[in-house]
């Protein structure tokens, strides 16, 4: 097959209404394609699960965007910056060039981590709209029966997801994965197999789903009735830790309540452009939530709250869904924003490590929360915070993106790596379980001595409550 590139070249700053933009595809050589100098029309794709084209068009190339990019930062090519994949939409609605590989390839290079959008002065929403394009991508072709498998079959059944893991389960009991890793095997295997392999922990006996009860009594006085709103992979791979949330909000005098219908929150359907699924999710959490009297939806997977929380954007367009959406997200809370939010309970026990926080792109970046899970662990007596370089950075995971761009994925981890060994932390704490799965790899292979936790575990530990 041969190998395609793209990237934008600018000239001098063009206005708005000039898009001055060089597109490159270099197949075996150069070939450029010329864009008119003034465009007049309407944008290819309207609607509302189409990209936002005035939202593109703000983007004024100031290239603050280039100091934060991930990809930049590994590649240094300009259509891995931000500010070259609005160009590249921009090329795309304006009919200049297809929607179509290598474009398609091309969107599927962003992590989606919206770094970009934190310091965009004009405010362009580069993650958004590259998911929404991927999303227009996706329905003109045929998905992949692997991808169709896992994002309509799995993910969208909880209980068949749970089945799915009992394979893995045994590969571990059985000491296949210690033999696997110890002869050497597994560098025979493809890189995204080996990639999978090496992000799998140990995996729980029973997925929480089915381990935790309906509703958790809170610990003395009921102060709240929160919904708890169980992401898959924390139930499937981190089930003490969301078991110690759960029993963490009980302490703080909140009355859990855990639907045992509720699905996926859409989050892996978002990332690889199924909207249509997405919407689908959406609608069955909001209808199944609503059958609840609660205060507030609590999720300890930052994915997960920040998905949620975008399902009023998501069902505005649906006159049977747009208010009950919006009343479901504005109760959704993560974890570490709901405890610093609320009285807390002062811990008592000394927890004394040493942490330094990796800041989970999609609590930082989509939910602008920063100082909240800082403020959590700073309450834990005995605990010193030890604040790491780029701490908001992504660590590479970024749903799937360490499966599909492994090498690139890997260069952004050991940059993250590099930062958290500088602080001398023997803890790393963050708040989502793919950044854990992520750090955990990553510190083990390189011979850290290092744990990486949730914030939750912390906190958890300090009050006694570990009870899983």
């Amino acid at each position: 097959m041969k190998r395609f590139q793209i990237w934008t070249d600018f000239t001098a700053a063009p206005s708005a209404n000039e898009q001055m933009t060089i597109i490159h595809i270099v197949k075996d050589r150069t070939a450029r394609i010329p864009t008119p100098s003034v465009y007049r029309g309407e944008p290819l794709f309207q609607g509302p699960d189409a990209p936002a084209y005035d939202n593109l068009m703000a983007c004024v190339k100031c290239g603050l965007c280039l100091s934060v990019c991930p990809t930049y930062a590994t590649d240094a090519v300009e259509i891995q910056s931000p500010r070259g994949r609005v160009q590249l939409m921009l090329a795309v609605e304006q009919g200049q060039i297809p929607l179509a590989d290598p474009v398609v390839e091309h969107l599927y290079h962003c992590l989606d981590c919206r770094a970009c959008e934190t310091v965009c002065p004009s405010e362009v929403r580069v993650g958004e709209q590259v998911l929404l394009m991927r999303g227009l991508a996706e329905g003109e072709r045929p998905r992949h029966w692997l991808a169709r498998l896992i994002l309509e079959q799995l993910m969208t059944h909880p209980e068949r997801l749970e089945l799915a893991a009992w394979p893995l389960r045994l590969y571990q009991w059985l000491g296949i994965q210690w033999l696997v890793r110890k002869s050497g095997v597994l560098r025979l295997l493809p890189k995204a197999l080996q990639s999978m392999e090496r992000l799998l922990p140990t995996l729980p006996r029973t997925p929480l789903r089915r381990a935790l009860p309906e509703v958790t009594p809170a610990v003395g006085a009921r102060s709240y009735r929160v919904g708890f709103f169980l992401g898959c992979v924390m139930s499937l791979v981190f089930a003490k830790t969301s078991a110690r949330t759960v029993r963490v909000l009980a302490e703080n005098g909140c009355e859990v309540v855990l639907p045992k219908a509720q699905k996926c929150c859409g989050a892996p359907h978002a990332g690889e452009g199924d909207i249509a699924t997405l919407k689908h999710l959406a609608r069955h959490n909001v209808d199944l939530f609503a059958g609840y009297e609660l205060d507030y939806i609590v999720a300890d997977c930052a994915a997960c709250s920040a998905q949620t929380k975008e399902y009023a954007q998501l069902l505005d367009d649906d006159p049977a869904y747009a208010e009950r959406a919006r009343a479901f997200a504005a109760k959704v809370r993560d974890v570490t924003e709901f405890l610093a939010e609320i009285p807390l309970r002062e811990p008592a026990a000394e927890v004394r490590r040493k942490v330094t926080y990796h800041e989970a792109c999609h609590l930082c970046h989509v939910q602008g929360i920063t100082q909240e899970p800082r403020r959590v662990l700073g309450v834990i007596p005995g605990v010193e915070l030890a604040e790491m370089r780029e701490a908001s950075w992504c660590c590479g995971s970024a749903g799937i993106y360490n499966l599909t761009h492994v090498e690139r994925a890997d260069q952004i981890l050991d940059r993250k790596l590099d930062n958290i060994a500088s602080t001398g932390a023997d803890t790393v704490a963050t708040a989502n379980p793919g950044c854990l799965l992520q750090l955990m790899a990553g510190v083990r292979e390189r011979g850290m001595a290092v744990d990486v936790v949730h914030p939750v575990d912390l906190l958890a530990e300090s009050y006694g409550a570990d009870r899983a």
